[in-house]
């Protein structure tokens, strides 16, 4: 108990550090001290899985924070300023953003995300999928102004589509849920560069809805889609609700997951960016193709209620 508390302590107080502080150094040590402390809870399942989602994590996180460092470093180096809000320098942003989408797990450097979570537990995937993305999002709405929208925007359609093509062809429910969080984090990133509050109310509302999927995952002990058809006997409603879930975290009308995808079009199309719009409507309609599957194992291939 006492390990659970600090460890559970680090991950809040880092989280937290992260995202109060103004200093480049501070947010930093935050952002490792929470690494660090999320690292035991990955690996806690005894199983070499388990292990190697630890690896990959550390790897990529480590990675993520290096770069950060040399952005931060470069910065002060030409401007004499560590502030967070003074990241002028067109290298340091680029590399900064890059290292940032590489912590929350956007493409094109999301490669770790599907594999930690196939390794851990449901309770780490909720976490990595969750509390884990509030720093790194934060910082970005911090420097979204200096940020290049070009950038942005490019990468966030890039997560989409990845998203949507990754979760298609899954059976295992913890890799689907890690594309559909890389596909929800596309729609942030890409709002990010026209309106970083309506990027902020994307990745909350999309906090809300993910968190009752996992842990009713876990509470009906769900692994594959082959087990979404058989928990319906033992827990309708749980199981209705995550076809519900499902489908709104999808962005279909008129479930909460619209309003957000629906502001964020209609930012693009005030911007005169028609084009991106378009593309983002069809991307978010590859990844309806997977949510829409779910959804249908559960209604259809059940056995009708007596």
């Amino acid at each position: 108990p006492t390990a659970i508390t600090i460890i559970t302590l680090s991950i809040i107080m880092g989280t937290i550090l992260t995202m109060s502080s103004s200093n480049w150094l501070m947010a930093w040590i935050g952002l490792e001290l929470n690494m660090l402390a999320i690292l035991p809870i990955i690996s806690k399942p005894k199983t070499t899985r388990a292990s190697e989602a630890t690896i990959k994590y550390f790897l990529t996180q480590a990675i993520a924070s290096a770069m950060m460092l040399l952005s931060s470093t470069t910065n002060a180096w030409q401007t004499g300023n560590w502030d967070i809000l003074e990241l002028k320098n067109k290298f340091s942003t680029t590399i900064m953003t890059l290292s940032l989408m590489m912590k929350m797990g956007a493409a094109p450097v999301h490669f770790w995300l599907p594999e930690v979570l196939q390794g851990t537990t449901l309770q780490t995937a909720l976490l990595i999928t969750t509390w884990q993305k509030l720093a790194p999002v934060t910082l970005m709405y911090m420097i979204s102004n200096n940020i290049q929208p070009a950038l942005l925007m490019s990468a966030g359609l890039l997560s989409m589509v990845v998203g949507g093509l990754g979760g298609i062809n899954q059976t295992q429910l913890r890799k689907t849920m890690a594309y559909s969080s890389i596909n929800n984090l596309g729609w942030t990133i890409m709002i990010m560069a026209l309106s970083p509050n309506l990027a902020i109310m994307n990745i909350t509302i999309y906090i809300i809805m993910t968190t009752p999927v996992f842990l009713m995952m876990k509470n009906t002990s769900m692994k594959t889609l082959q087990n979404l058809t058989t928990t319906w006997t033992t827990s309708t409603a749980m199981t209705l609700s995550i076809a519900l879930l499902m489908l709104s975290t999808s962005g279909l009308p008129p479930f909460t997951g619209f309003m957000p995808k629906m502001l964020a079009l209609n930012e693009l199309i005030t911007q005169k960016l028609t084009t991106l719009a378009t593309l983002a409507i069809m991307t978010s309609l590859i990844s309806l193709l997977f949510y829409l599957r779910i959804a249908y194992l559960i209604m259809m291939l059940t056995p009708p209620m007596t």
